[in-house]
């Protein structure tokens, strides 16, 4: 079944309102914007999480995200792309894990199987 595609222009939140940024190295498959692979670089930038610490907080900001269900059936040179049904989850520097990603736009107008 068909499913609306993750581009560069997607809109993507992590769970605490930060803004995911996608650099994506595909230069082949376009949409007007390239289309987003499992592989990309998908950065966050604004994520306000931080963890109580005795009466205090540390920042402990969202700022990647590591894809988990990505679409195996449309790959672009051999790379899994992402659809709406996609599921990642948002790391902070530690690598520790803060929740899923949100996917917020896809591009309606590009669909894979």
């Amino acid at each position: 079944m068909a499913t609306a595609l993750l581009t560069t222009g997607s809109s993507l939140q992590c769970p605490h309102g930060g803004t995911v940024t996608i650099a994506s190295t595909n230069t082949q498959a376009r949409a007007g914007v390239a289309l987003a692979l499992a592989s990309d670089t998908f950065s966050i930038a604004g994520c306000p999480f931080q963890i109580p610490v005795g009466t205090g907080s540390v920042p402990h900001p969202c700022v990647q995200v590591r894809w988990t269900k990505f679409n195996q059936s449309c790959k672009v040179n051999g790379q899994p792309t992402l659809a709406l049904d996609s599921k990642g989850i948002c790391l902070a520097a530690d690598q520790a894990p803060q929740g899923p990603v949100s996917i917020v736009q896809a591009q309606p107008l590009v669909q894979g199987s």
